[in-house]
């Protein structure tokens, strides 16, 4: 009986190590994932405030074109 009793603590222990190996490589695989996600937020953080940037000089364009319109509208 302590034969089998042996062999069964020594398999639990099997296993606890095998899950412990599991999660460690899982959480590191996971970490891996979030750092290139948080690479690709910053990336698109930076492309949005440029892309801010052009709509507004687009709009004051914009603006600045009607203001000719108008200018040269009147002048007629």
């Amino acid at each position: 009986m302590t034969g089998e009793l042996r062999k069964a603590a020594l398999a639990l222990g099997a296993m606890l190590v095998l899950q412990t190996v599991s999660g460690l490589i899982w959480a590191g695989g996971a970490a891996a994932r979030i750092a290139t996600l948080e690479a690709r937020v910053s990336e698109q953080r930076a492309v949005a405030e440029r892309l801010a940037r052009l709509e507004e000089q687009s709009l004051a364009t914009r603006r600045a074109v009607e203001r000719i319109e108008i200018k040269l509208e009147g002048g007629s």
